[in-house]
């Protein structure tokens, strides 16, 4: 069984992993984002001080859709990898490839500022332990194909997902998807990489104790997405819950 910190995440293969994935829309990243753009939509511009993309990755398109409502988005990522793909969007500007996210962004949320380059001028990039933010730090979190992706451990998976819920404000916004029956793959033929098979029974079983207005749903898996064994994706909305504890993060 790997665990989060038997895989070199450091060597990330971004290049492939984006080539893969990203270069360009598919109808799997349009669900996603409607999906989260329902939540950010109910929320006044720029009402949140400070929001966080747990493990952000290479992935452009959370980061901007928070930049409706937050002021402030941290991308936390601990691959030195892909934090530097980031460093360097933010620096020389975004990829071409990413305008078609971002205008499927802006049409359903048009509160977003007319530039992808305006939107991500919102985002600092921290390299840290997406896993080991301080308690009640954010008013609103999103995590998006992560906490099912780094571990081939189920406990391992519920401690991530609770160390996300806990770093939002009792009370604070979450948003998150999730690869449904995933385990391990790899990318590009390469390497393997951890991952643990998830349902919809199972994120709602992590989340419900430490949340409410837990929504979840899934999707059909995209055919047109690599074929990492997956049946389909898991989306999550919810808020923390303003009256408990999450307890302890690490299983």
């Amino acid at each position: 069984m790997l665990r989060n910190r038997d895989a070199d995440w450091d060597a990330w293969p971004v290049e492939d992993y984006l080539t893969e994935n990203y270069r360009r829309l598919h109808r799997a990243d349009e669900a996603v984002i409607d999906h989260h753009s329902e939540v950010y939509a109910r929320l006044a511009p720029d009402s949140l001080d400070r929001t966080v993309e747990c493990g952000a990755g290479p992935n452009l398109y959370p980061l901007a859709l928070a930049a409706a409502a937050s002021r402030l988005v941290h991308a936390v990522e601990p691959s030195a990898a892909s934090a530097g793909y980031l460093r360097r969007q933010l620096r020389d500007g975004p990829d071409p490839s990413w305008e078609p996210f971002y205008a499927r962004c802006r049409q359903r949320n048009p509160a977003l500022p007319p530039s992808l380059a305006q939107a991500l001028s919102r985002v600092r990039v921290t390299r840290a332990d997406a896993f080991a933010l301080p308690e009640g730090r954010y008013a609103l979190g999103s995590m998006n194909f992560v906490a099912e992706s780094v571990t081939e451990d189920g406990e391992e998976f519920a401690a991530f997902c609770r160390a996300f819920t806990r770093a939002v404000r009792p009370g604070g916004h979450l948003v998150a998807s999730f690869m449904e029956g995933m385990g391990r793959y790899s990318i590009a033929g390469g390497r393997d990489w951890p991952g643990v098979p998830v349902d919809v029974a199972r994120v709602t079983e992590v989340f419900a104790p430490h949340t409410v207005d837990l929504a979840v749903r899934r999707i059909d898996a995209d055919p047109d997405l690599p074929d990492w064994g997956y049946t389909g994706m898991i989306l999550l909305s919810a808020r923390r819950d303003p009256t408990r504890p999450t307890g302890p993060t690490r299983g």
